[in-house]
This record gives C-alpha cells, structure tokens and sequence, in this order.
C-alpha cells in the first residue's frame, strides 16, 4: 500500500472546513482524500488521475468511508474543466502530490522501476494516446544527442553522454524492450564508483525519461496556472514535489503570485518531512512541501 508523504503537514496546511471543494489533482490511491474526508467529514473531493487502476482502488476507499466525491480520468492540467464537469464553481483547496505512487513503481508493469523486467514504457496512462510517445521510443528512435539533453535536463545525470552513446550502441544490436535492460546499460557506461553510489546508477535516467514522456514539467506549469485560476478567495493550493525540477517551478511561480499581490506562502521555506517519516518512509526523504494561500 502506498503511503501518502507529509500528510499531516498536507492537511493541516490546507485548512479544510465543512463545506469546501477539494481538487485532488493526482489522486493516486487517495491517501491524502480519504485522511481529509475522515477529518473533515463535509468536504466535497475532485479526484483526479492518468491511471484508471488508481481511480478504481481509490472509488472503492472513498466509498468506503461514505465521502462525497467526483473522480475523473486526466491530467490535472485540466482541472478546471473537471471542477466545471462536477458542476462546482471553484475549488476552494488543491492538491498536487507530484511523486508517483509505489504501486505504479511496484506493479504497473509499465517499466517505472529497474528491480523488475517490465516492458518500457513509463507512461502514466495504461494505453498511448495518440501522437503520444514511450520511453522505448525515445531509446530506441530518438538522436544520440537528444536522449543526452533529456537525462541532463530531467535526470540532472553528470554522465548524461556516456549514458546516451552506451544506449545508441546497444540498440544498434537489438532494439531496447524492457526496463531492466535499459538499466544494465545505464549501469555499465558509468564509472564503477558512481555504482557503488547511495542511488541505483539508472535512478536518474528513469526520472527524466519518466517526466519527458509524460511531460511533468508542462503539466505542472500548466496545472499551477489553472489552479491559480479556479481556486477560490482565502483558498489553498498545496504542492508536494520529489526532485528540484518541480520545486523550483513551484518556488517561482509562488514567489511571483506573491509579488503580483495575488496571496502569500504559508511558510517562507518549504516543509520537509521529519527524520522519524523519513525512516518509516524513505520515499519521502526528497518531498518538498508548499502551500500558497489566495488573496
């Protein structure tokens, strides 16, 4: 079972009352909803995800508890087309939980984790849209210099290069199928101390592919813009990122809300959580936590 990161700082930053519409953006097993329909038994929860076996587990939780609740399949981008759909005016609170949750790394069968051999796809919708493209299409079509950019700029990986010339190599030989493959090839372009190394060698790697395909990055922007939109006076808007990338578009666009008069940030640093969830957790040992409150 997935185990929700910060969320007792999560819900003690959103502030929820009887009443209040609550966009879950990435609903994921509804971790952070069923705690907040518990609490707050009146709230009124948008579940949004790109995996349908998210949203099945996480009707029958919120069943469960007798919540009040609309969940629909999409990107949180389109948040407010969703809110409009369940026939609400404004999300008084948001929710964006940006990490991927263990079921989707343990049992996607979709290629998100090197510890199995999983076709490689890292998509977070279980069938490709149209136009749409695969982590096997990047690694086994795309230029040598292209995949390089795309772990340097998503992965932050120092050996973005040699990485990016051992996959063109590779799949000279044979095409690129399945997660664990990739990740011995990772493995063996790097230097034997980076191996040794408190991170898997592939960790990188498979984030920035993970957030190219399914461009993360765009979505955030995106979705913190419609948000921004939607949410209604005195609402809250919470974002847990994972890795810096997000945290630093979160940091700017609250710091520039901010400074345009729009609201102000909770806390002035981001809460982190405690050495006792780290240790029961050690998923949420890079989990940033911001909240922004609306004029």
């Amino acid at each position: 079972m997935h185990e929700p990161v910060l969320l007792k700082e999560t819900i003690e930053g959103l502030a929820l009352k009887a009443g209040d519409v609550l966009i879950d953006g990435t609903l994921g097993r509804a971790g952070h909803s069923v705690e907040a329909a518990k609490r707050v038994p009146g709230i009124f929860i948008i579940g949004i995800d790109r995996d349908e076996d998210a949203l099945r587990g996480s009707e029958e939780r919120l069943g469960s508890i007798g919540a009040s609740f609309r969940l629909f399949l999409g990107n949180f981008k389109d948040m407010g087309l969703f809110l409009e759909k369940a026939g609400k005016e404004a999300a008084d609170k948001i929710l964006l939980d940006l990490g991927i949750s263990s079921p989707q790394l343990d049992s996607s069968k979709r290629g998100f984790t090197f510890r199995f051999d999983e076709p490689l796809l890292m998509t977070m919708e279980k069938e490709l849209a149209e136009g749409a493209f695969s982590a096997r299409d990047v690694v086994n079509g795309w230029a040598e210099e292209d995949i390089a950019n795309v772990i340097y700029a998503y992965g932050e990986e120092r050996y973005a290069r040699r990485i990016a010339r051992a996959i063109v190599l590779a799949r000279e030989a044979a095409p690129i199928e399945t997660s664990m493959a990739l990740s011995e090839i990772v493995r063996s372009s790097v230097p034997a101390v980076y191996r040794r190394g408190k991170i898997h060698p592939a960790t990188r790697t498979f984030q920035a592919l993970r957030i190219a395909v399914n461009d993360e990055l765009g979505s955030l922007r995106k979705g913190l813009e419609e948000g921004m939109r939607i949410l209604s006076p005195q609402g809250r808007m919470a974002v847990i990122s994972f890795h810096s990338l997000e945290d630093r578009i979160v940091k700017v666009a609250f710091k520039e809300w901010q400074k345009q008069g729009l609201g102000s940030q909770s806390t002035k640093k981001p809460i982190e959580p405690t050495d006792e969830e780290k240790e029961r957790n050690p998923r949420s040992r890079s989990s940033k936590l911001r909240v922004f409150i609306k004029n």
